[in-house]
């Protein structure tokens, strides 16, 4: 573990800041001049202020020192419940920018999946940092990991102070060892770093891995008491490819061998078709579908994940950025809104996908794509105190009519002013606490461009779905 890992949570006050609300259900609200007390890493109590005037903050002490009962003034500012993730494959920050304007095949055969098999576990760890400190700089305290090298990827994690769920790709062409492999993963991690790192098995998608293997590993998730986090009809020409292959759709695939018994976590689903929907509300309670628009628009795949059908199924539906290699940024401030532009365009309804549906899709849709709906996605007390204060006094958000609006239309990244996750400060006033930044950049830039040479001719795996 990193001697810059958080220390423990202990009591800490943010004093005078707005709070959203997001209830299950109905509008979002902001609830003005609160209090939000925390203790050991959970929110005690969100009151009106008590008009504490702190004599210093955390700002203004050094990391190390941080007083374990400290005050954050929160005047001026937005606290928000921590953005979650619920997609990504973080370490593929080293390979932003360098795959643009190719077709999905092209995406996977020229590019990506030739340059994965440079990476050693090394690499994944500094680009796992190098997601962690991007990620705490734009709010994002929780993300759904699906990647090679998981170990690197916990251990960053658990030193950033983060919150993940990791879920260890598999191939079925890696064989017996990496499946074994995968599942000690979740045997020695679900539950780490103090309970900030769950597991979900990751079996990349119903093309690359057999029927044997996938009944195996939902049996394992059953057994553990894990989900499974897979890429499954991803967009309709899969879904087509599987009907004409085998007589069944990616989603029959996952039901049929166990996957959506087991609690899944469904990346995309841009496929899914109507004949889908009965398998998946039959397995509402655990399923959950990521939508991440952007990747979508950029590999100009139509149409998009049928939002509007699986919610009206029962089916969760959370947001996420899928890799930076594809999304070129890991901000959900971006896909946010392209969540609610998306869907509106889809559906050709303006009142669809409100900013409340969007928000409470992202936080409480985000939670339980997770299983962590009794934990985060929400400031009440109870929950983990992952909070998140952001700043609209800029230009960009003024005059500010509607907070709710301008986080999904106009907020940014550098908005984001503090971060706390499990009652840790990450980052006080745009200072990170957790990560050497400047040092991480000239590792991260010392690596890529090994990683992106693939004049080798080897790939981790050939799509063709």
């Amino acid at each position: 573990m990193s001697d810059r890992a958080p220390a423990s949570a202990g009591r800490l006050l943010v004093t005078g800041c707005d709070v959203l609300r997001v209830p299950p259900e109905g509008e979002c609200e902001i609830l003005q001049a609160r209090d939000i007390v925390v203790a050991d890493g959970v929110i005690q109590d969100v009151r009106p202020t008590q008009d504490v005037r702190p004599t210093g903050t955390v700002a203004h002490v050094r990391p190390d020192v941080i007083d374990r009962s400290d005050v954050i003034d929160g005047r001026g500012l937005l606290a928000v419940p921590g953005l979650i993730n619920a997609h990504t494959h973080s370490p593929m920050v080293l390979m932003r920018g360098a795959a643009e304007d190719v077709t999905v095949e092209g995406w996977f055969n020229d590019r990506v999946w030739p340059m994965e098999s440079n990476l050693t576990a090394a690499d994944v760890r500094t680009g796992a940092r190098l997601a962690c400190a991007e990620m705490i700089r734009s709010g994002v305290t929780t993300f759904a990991d699906h990647y090679f090298f998981p170990e690197q990827i916990a251990e960053a994690v658990a030193e950033t102070g983060l919150r993940a769920d990791i879920a260890p790709t598999y191939f079925s062409s890696r064989g017996q060892e990496a499946l074994e492999s995968t599942v000690r993963f979740a045997e020695e991690w679900h539950g780490g770093a103090e309970g900030r790192v769950t597991v979900s098995l990751g079996p990349h998608a119903p093309y690359t891995v057999d029927d044997t293997d996938l009944r195996t590993l939902a049996g394992h998730a059953r057994r553990l008491g894990v989900r499974t986090h897979i890429h499954a009809a991803e967009h309709l020409e899969q879904t087509r490819s599987s009907l004409e292959r085998r007589g069944i759709t990616p989603i029959r695939v996952l039901h049929e061998t166990g996957v959506l018994d087991a609690g899944a976590l469904i990346a995309h689903g841009c496929g899914i078709v109507e004949d889908d929907l009965p398998l998946l509300a039959g397995h509402a309670d655990t399923t959950a579908v990521a939508y991440c628009p952007k990747v979508y628009l950029k590999h100009a795949l139509s149409p998009l994940t049928p939002v509007r059908d699986l919610l009206a199924a029962g089916v969760t539906v959370a947001v996420g950025t899928d890799g930076a290699a594809g999304h070129n940024t890991l901000d959900v401030w971006e896909a946010l809104r392209l969540v609610a532009l998306t869907q509106k365009q889809a559906v050709r309804d303006a009142t669809w996908m409100t900013v409340s549906d969007t928000l409470r899709l992202a936080l409480r849709g985000g939670a339980r794509a997770l299983g962590l709906q009794d934990r985060i996605g929400a400031l009440e007390p109870g929950m983990r105190a992952d909070i998140v204060l952001t700043d609209l006094s800029g230009a960009h958000c003024r005059p500010l009519h509607d907070p709710r609006a301008a986080l999904v239309y106009s907020a940014r990244a550098g908005d984001v002013r503090t971060v706390v996750v499990d009652g840790r400060v990450l980052m006080c006033d745009g200072r990170l606490l957790t990560v050497d930044e400047p040092t991480l950049l000239d590792e991260a830039d010392a690596r890529v461009a090994r990683i992106l040479d693939t004049s080798h001719g080897r790939a981790v795996q050939h799509y063709d779905p």
